[in-house]
C-alpha cells in the first residue's frame, strides 16, 4: 500500500509526540517500543502522527518486538502510512536488534546452568523455521570459547557428524561442551534420536577428554535440558 502524500511530518509533532528529542534529552532507554518505532517510520499519516501509527503496529504484534520482527515486508506495508521504504527500515532494525543479540559479549559467558546456556542460543535457534544443530565450545571454567553450527537441516530433523563436532571442539581448545538444536513445531519433548545421538557424542567425548554438559532443546518460548532431566 502506498503512503499517503499527506501527512504529520515531525515538525507537525506535538512536544509529548516529538521522541527524537526525548532521545536527545533523555537517551534512548526513556522511549518506548512505538516511540523508537516512530524515529525510523519519521511519518504518519494524514490523519494520525508516526507515534500513533506506531502504537497501532506495536500493538498489533502483541507488544513483543519479537512478534513484531517475524513481520514480511507485505504484512507490514497494509498499514495505511507504511510504504516498502518505511518497512525495509523497520525490518532492517528488527534485524539489526537480532544480530545484536546474537553477538559475544567481550567478557566470555560462563555457562553455570541449562539457563544460561539457553539464553545464549535462544536468539540463534528459537525463531528458526527448520532445524539446526549447535555446539557451544567451553573451556575447563565453562566459559564459552565459540558457538558453532555443526548441521542444517529440514523442519523435522537434521544429520549429525559426530567427527565433525569434534573436529570443531578439538580446533578451538574445548575440554567441554553444550549441545543444542532446535525443534521448530514448539513440542520440547526429545525423539528417539535426540537420546540416541546425545549417548552417542557422550561415549565419543569420554575417548577425547570432552565432556558433554548437556543438551539443549530450544524453541520460541522454552528449552528441555537432558541433564536437568537427568538423561546425561
Amino acid at each position: 500500500m502506498e503512503e499517503e502524500n499527506s501527512h504529520f511530518s515531525i515538525k507537525d509533532w506535538s512536544l509529548s509526540d516529538r521522541p527524537r528529542e526525548k532521545l536527545l534529552h533523555k537517551g534512548s532507554a526513556s522511549l518506548s517500543d512505538a516511540e523508537l518505532i516512530a524515529i525510523l517510520i519519521g511519518s504518519g499519516t494524514r490523519k494520525m502522527s508516526a507515534v500513533q501509527l506506531s502504537r497501532i503496529i506495536v500493538n498489533d504484534a502483541q507488544n513483543s518486538l519479537n512478534s513484531l520482527g517475524k513481520k514480511s515486508l507485505k504484512e507490514l506495508m497494509r498499514y495505511k502510512g507504511i510504504g516498502e521504504a518505511k518497512a525495509i527500515t523497520i525490518a532492517a532494525a528488527m534485524e539489526l536488534g537480532k544480530r545484536r543479540a546474537m553477538e559475544m559479549p567481550v567478557e566470555l559467558p560462563k555457562i553455570k546452568s541449562s539457563n544460561d546456556a539457553f539464553r545464549i542460543m535462544q536468539p540463534v535457534l528459537g525463531e528458526l523455521p527448520h532445524e539446526e544443530f549447535w555446539v557451544m565450545l567451553l573451556d575447563n571454567s565453562h566459559k564459552v570459547l565459540e558457538k558453532k553450527n555443526i548441521s542444517i537441516g529440514g523442519i523435522t530433523g537434521t544429520l549429525v557428524d559426530t567427527r565433525l563436532v569434534f573436529k570443531k571442539a578439538i580446533e578451538a581448545g574445548a575440554v567441554a561442551m553444550v549441545l543444542a538444536h532446535n525443534h521448530p513445531s514448539g513440542n520440547l519433548k526429545p525423539s528417539m534420536q535426540d537420546k540416541a545421538l546425545t549417548m552417542k557424542l557422550i561415549e565419543a567425548g569420554k575417548l577425547l577428554d570432552i565432556k558433554i554438559l548437556d543438551h539443549l532443546i530450544i524453541t520460541q518460548q522454552g528449552f528441555y535440558s537432558f541433564a536437568d532431566e537427568g538423561l546425561m
